[in-house]
């Protein structure tokens, strides 16, 4: 998917002051063979789907046709582009459980459905505010969004979020053991974090600030351990 869609915007990557040193928009990958290795891979996934079931298929086609359309066309659509773009995180997320036929509840399906909106409206506000006249924008609907909406939005995900998983973590708990509500301090902290990466505007790569953060880090190590310890200690 990212070879499509940097193939398809490979001039107004070239015009932008930080995505003219992807590789295609370098030159370092022609576009032809860019859709070439897109194509191959799209078959490839598919393939690799029917080892699971016929349901991972039809999970892994529609995040296909989803992801298609946003970079044919609903990367333009103000909202609906940041809503394309979480989906594909849920859909990711979706595609493990069905593979694993491991039933999500609605919880965790919660969770993730706020935690990609977090991640998205702050990816839109980094790119607001690191290119505020738009130089060499692809998507006509960044140019529909005020970083005063934007922050709206991460706000609101930011808090249903928190919220989502703290009842989680709670209803784990339940007389069980202490452990899953004591996860909710690392998480809750570490969204604050993030939030705080946010708020700078620089968190239009959140891969760059999962592997440099060394505090968002250690505040991951340690909600695992104690959500590991909540979900498998007797």
């Amino acid at each position: 998917m990212y070879f499509v869609n940097d193939a398809l915007d490979v001039e107004a990557d070239r015009a932008h002051p930080k995505k003219r040193a992807r590789p295609i928009a370098a030159g370092v990958v022609a576009v032809p063979a860019a859709y070439a290795i897109a194509a191959v891979l799209f078959a490839g996934g598919i393939a690799v789907a029917f080892l699971g079931s016929f349901s991972l298929v039809i999970v892994i086609a529609c995040y296909d046709i989803i992801q298609l359309a946003y970079c044919l066309w609903l990367k333009h659509v103000a909202v609906v582009d940041i809503a394309i773009v979480s989906s594909g995180f849920l859909l990711r997320t979706i595609a493990g459980g069905v593979a694993s036929d491991i039933e999500l509840s609605q919880w965790f399906l919660l969770v993730a459905v706020f935690g990609s909106l977090l991640i998205v409206a702050g990816k839109r506000y980094g790119e607001i505010l690191g290119n505020p006249n738009a130089e060499g924008a692809v998507r006509g609907s960044l140019k529909s969004y005020t970083d005063s909406y934007l922050a709206f939005v991460w706000h609101a995900a930011a808090a249903i979020l928190v919220l989502g998983y703290t009842l989680w973590a709670f209803s784990l708990a339940d007389g069980r053991s202490i452990w899953a509500s004591l996860s909710v301090a690392p998480f809750v902290l570490a969204v604050l974090r993030y939030a705080q990466h946010i708020d700078r505007g620089d968190a239009e790569a959140p891969e760059d600030i999962a592997l440099g953060d060394r505090m968002l880090q250690v505040l991951a190590v340690l909600w695992v351990a104690l959500l590991a310890v909540g979900l498998y200690a007797n």
